[in-house]
Formats: structure tokens, C-alpha cells, sequence
């Protein structure tokens, strides 16, 4: 086959796979126009150098959800049950964001369209409170797609809503890539850490948030690469921070803050035997009786080091105590092992 019926066929394949999309007819158009100027860049020698680009193009636009989206469950009963399997405690921060579902399901069961106009809620608190894991949740609970993207250190407006082809090294920004990923136009988007930004682009990036988090603009959310509105307006967006200080004025008031409570010794002590210990013991596939750590044991463990208001370090010490335990029988030395106060400190990290 000559190498112009090789092109011919490739420039074909992208004509079927345009017109087997659901790209809005404008975008269509825009797609198959791009297509007709290889086919003349082929003919005046300045083709190569395209290919790449429209092809890569193309995959994008046909490969986002324009009109795909996922089902929404309405049931608050199993909301709850899904609130208390993910976390221990926390009643009032529960209450609130059963609240904030009742809101949503009712708006869904009485078709005043979907869920554009709920309140963006922004959990606030230390590290380690559950702020990403009750986001999570509420995915689960509402059987939606969850994604995050993270804001930690984040210097660039360009990072969340791409680049334009202009450049030889253009991509589209994390929006559209998680939406992408997500393969519905209406997941659970979790926003985290959004006081993080660095320094030099806070204002920047707070722009791009404005225009995320307002209804009246997310609809026809541009990335620069794609260079074509795409409707956010279905997407539910949750959002996270340690304070809410570096956080601008403009995006607050589109936020409806809860604070995340720290953990007393008592609540963790709950939360590691009912929920970290028998995670980590899963995930190492012990048996039940390979590792059993006795109850006045817990106090040590919920504090070796100190201190600390949320559960991170508590579950690194828990899977600290299980891998220790695994090496002592994977070596032989032990068939199960008691924890107990006597035996404890052999056990727990001493740095």
C-alpha cells in the first residue's frame, strides 16, 4: 500500500471517529474541518507536522463525556450507612452533610434539574480530620464518580485549565483530564487543599476557582487547549483546606465552610480497633488470630510520639505494629503474637 493510501486510511479513521462521537455539531464541524485541512496539507507538503497534533486533538474532544452521565442515588438511609462505614464520630459534621443531601435529593425528586445551585461545601481543618475521605463518601453515597485534584504547592493557572495548541507541548488542564478519566459529566470533583497554592499565583489560581465554583460561569467552563465551552454545571464540587485565611474573599462566598473537629484519645482508640487494625490486618492477609493487641495496650498506640489531631499517624503506627509481626512470622519466630504492655515498646516506633 502506497504511503498517500496509508495517510488516506488514518485521515478516514479520524472521520469515523468523529462522527461516532456526541460532540456538540459546532465542535463537530470544527473536528471535521481540521480533518479536510490535512487532507490539503497533504497535497501542499505540510502535512507531518500536523498529523500529530489533530489526531492527539481529536482523541481529547471524543473521549469527554459531553452527554454521559452516571445515575444519582437517592436514598438517605444508605447515604447514612456509607457516612458510618468511611467514619467513626463526627455526628455534627454527618448531620450536615445528610442535610446537604436531603437538599439535593429533593431537588431531583421534584425535577428542578440537578444540583448546580447546591452550596459548594469546604471542609476545613487540621491534617489527618477526614476531610478527603468524607468527600469520598458523599460520592459513594450519591453513586457518583469521585475525583480529586490536589492544590498543595500548585504555581500555575495553566495546570487546571491547559494549555493553548499554539504550543508544541499544549495538554488540557486537570479538569478536563479528570472529567476524561471520570467518563461522566457529573462527578464528585474534590478541590483539595485550596489555601495551599503557592504564594506568586494565589490570584491567579483563585480566578480559575471563581469561575469553577460559580454556576453562573461553570456551564461554559473553556480549557485553552480544547478551545470549546464545556458544561460543568452537572459536576458537584466539593472543596478543602487547612484554614481559611490564604482563601480569597470571591471564592468564600461561593463556600460553605464546616469545620472538621480533631479526634480525642477515646474516638481513636474506636477508630483503630474497629476500623484501622482490621484494614491492615486484611490487606497483610492475617487471620484473626495471628495478631491481638490487648486493650490497655491502645492508649500507647494512639499516642507514641505525642499528640496529633487527626488519625495519619495512628494508621502508620497501626501498619507499623502488623508489619513487625510479619516479619516475625514470615521468619519463623513467631506463629502469633499478643501485644501486650510488657511486650508493647518492641512493637511501637522510638525515634
Amino acid at each position: 500500500m502506497k504511503k498517500s493510501e496509508l495517510l488516506d486510511k488514518e485521515l478516514d479513521q479520524l472521520s469515523r471517529l468523529i462522527a461516532a462521537s456526541t460532540l456538540p455539531e459546532e465542535l463537530s464541524l470544527k473536528a471535521k474541518g481540521m480533518v479536510e485541512q490535512l487532507r490539503l496539507s497533504w497535497e501542499i507538503g505540510d502535512f507531518i507536522d500536523n498529523l500529530q497534533r489533530v489526531k492527539s486533538y481529536i482523541d481529547w474532544i471524543v473521549h469527554l463525556p459531553w452527554a454521559g452521565e452516571t445515575e444519582d442515588a437517592l436514598d438517605l438511609v444508605k447515604a447514612k450507612e456509607i457516612l458510618d462505614t468511611h467514619h467513626y464520630g463526627l455526628d455534627e459534621v454527618k448531620t450536615r452533610v445528610l442535610e446537604y443531601l436531603s437538599v439535593l435529593i429533593l431537588q431531583k425528586q421534584r425535577g428542578q434539574g440537578d444540583f448546580a445551585r447546591a452550596p459548594i461545601l469546604c471542609f476545613v481543618g487540621l491534617v489527618g480530620t477526614g476531610k478527603t475521605t468524607i468527600a469520598s463518601a458523599i460520592a459513594e453515597a450519591l453513586n457518583r464518580k469521585f475525583i480529586r485534584i490536589p492544590f498543595g504547592g500548585l504555581g500555575d493557572p495553566l495546570y487546571l485549565r491547559g494549555q493553548s495548541r499554539v504550543h508544541l507541548e499544549a495538554e488540557p488542564g486537570q479538569v478536563i483530564k479528570k472529567i476524561r478519566q471520570a467518563g461522566s459529566k457529573n462527578p464528585v470533583i474534590l478541590l483539595d487543599e485550596i489555601d495551599r497554592v503557592a504564594d506568586e499565583s494565589l490570584n491567579t489560581i483563585m480566578g480559575v476557582l471563581v469561575e469553577l465554583l460559580d454556576p453562573e460561569q461553570n456551564s461554559r467552563f473553556t480549557d485553552y487547549y480544547i478551545d470549546y465551552p464545556f458544561d460543568l454545571s452537572s459536576v458537584l464540587f466539593i472543596t478543602t483546606a487547612n484554614n481559611t485565611r490564604r482563601i480569597a474573599t470571591a471564592v468564600l462566598d461561593r463556600l460553605e465552610p464546616i469545620q472538621m473537629p480533631s479526634y480525642s484519645d477515646a474516638e481513636k482508640i474506636v477508630i483503630a480497633q474497629k476500623y484501622l487494625l482490621p484494614r491492615a490486618l486484611k490487606e497483610a492477609s492475617f487471620t484473626e488470630k495471628e495478631l491481638v493487641i490487648a486493650d490497655e495496650c491502645w492508649s500507647k498506640i494512639v499516642r507514641p510520639l505525642g499528640y496529633d489531631a487527626g488519625v495519619r499517624t495512628l494508621k502508620r503506627t497501626v501498619e507499623g505494629v502488623v508489619r513487625k509481626v510479619a516479619k516475625l512470622i514470615v521468619e519463623g519466630k513467631k506463629k502469633s503474637v499478643f501485644v501486650n504492655l510488657e511486650n508493647i515498646k518492641e512493637f511501637l516506633p522510638s525515634w
